[in-house]
């Protein structure tokens, strides 16, 4: 017996083995192909070397034994061929999957970075200022009842912005760890931006910008009345914020389809549209094109107000978008509106 195999087996091998390169050499050139095409001359490969193998044995003379054999080869290669391509597509499924999540981890990671770099430059102007003003008061530097005044509304003016910094890093935070839960109603539009453009009027006087609002009716929408709130604030907030000394925000509000849209329009000047696709990410203020005058707004904050309005947007159902626009930039968002507006979800 071992004398017959010492026989055959230099033939079974110098059948195979040129099916075995050939295939080697397939799988390198298809190395840039699909993980399916490769599972699958992976399967192919052996089963074919087999065959051919089987073959160079028995010198090409079909006997019942052989036909029995190369049926059988047929048989496995039909259920092992479909079996590798199956797995195939799951595994680059899979692949593909995990190297999205890993390229969102690593801008979600970035994204950390560049959020605690801003706001640990911002968080430390504010706290700067209230502490160099409350050693002044403490060591009587500052003792005139005017002056004493002055230092006291600017440390409360400081401390309120830092009041609404940890307010929105605490808001972000539970967006981006999907703990938001919202408690869904029917919100008309109209008392929302009342809202937004009554608590922004003051700023807007204050640097001379004209808020204008126009509606070709009022919808209802299905939210959240203090988020949607938010996301209106913010983006009137911003618009005013990067709007010069005698230009002017408009805030549209209209419907198209099922949907509610919602348009604020500033006179920035415009972003550059390499920016455009990121003016909502965290931290992200652009370039001086959009960066505020100083003299008349103040500091410009941590650049959250748009991420913050995009993950609210978001969890709405909705969506936002910002393009440039005649003077300006427009800021457009999108909600479901509610079918029977009586009826609250």
């Amino acid at each position: 017996m071992f004398t017959k195999l010492t026989h055959i087996a230099p033939y079974a091998v110098a059948f195979s083995l040129p099916v075995a390169v050939l295939g080697a050499l397939a799988l390198r050139l298809l190395r840039d192909r699909s993980l399916t095409t490769a599972m699958t001359v992976l399967v192919l490969v052996p089963l074919t070397a087999t065959f051919v193998g089987v073959l160079g044995v028995a010198r090409f003379m079909f006997s019942p034994m052989l036909t029995t054999t190369l049926l059988i080869c047929v048989l496995v290669a039909a259920v092992t061929v479909p079996a590798a391509i199956v797995l195939g597509r799951g595994i680059a499924r899979r692949s593909v999957w995990e190297r999205q999540a890993r390229a969102r981890e690593r801008a979600a990671e970035a994204s950390r970075r560049e959020l605690v770099a801003w706001v640990s430059h911002d968080l430390r102007t504010p706290l700067a200022g209230i502490r160099a003003m409350a050693e002044a008061l403490a060591d009587g530097v500052v003792s005139e009842p005017a002056e004493t005044h002055t230092y006291a509304v600017r440390i409360g003016a400081e401390a309120q912005r830092l009041s609404a910094m940890v307010d929105d890093l605490f808001e972000l935070s539970r967006i981006t760890a999907g703990a938001l839960r919202l408690t869904m109603s029917a919100v008309a539009l109209r008392d929302v931006v009342s809202e937004a453009v009554s608590a922004e009027t003051p700023m807007a006087r204050k640097k001379g910008v004209r808020l204008r609002t126009e509606a070709q009716e009022w919808p209802t929408v299905l939210g959240s009345d203090p988020e949607l709130a938010r996301v209106v604030r913010n983006l009137v907030a911003n618009a005013v914020r990067h709007t010069p000394a005698d230009g002017a925000v408009a805030i549209q509000v209209g419907v198209a389809g099922d949907e509610a849209w919602l348009r604020v329009d500033d006179a920035c000047g415009g972003i550059p549209p390499q920016e455009l696709a990121r003016v909502f990410d965290v931290a992200f203020r652009g370039s001086t094109a959009r960066t505020p005058d100083r003299a008349h707004d103040g500091p410009a904050g941590a650049g959250l107000g748009l991420a913050i309005a995009r993950g609210l947007v978001e969890a709405h159902h909705g969506r936002i978008a910002a393009r440039n626009h005649g003077p300006g930039c427009r800021f457009e968002v999108r909600l479901p509106l509610v079918v029977d507006p009586a009826v609250s979800t």
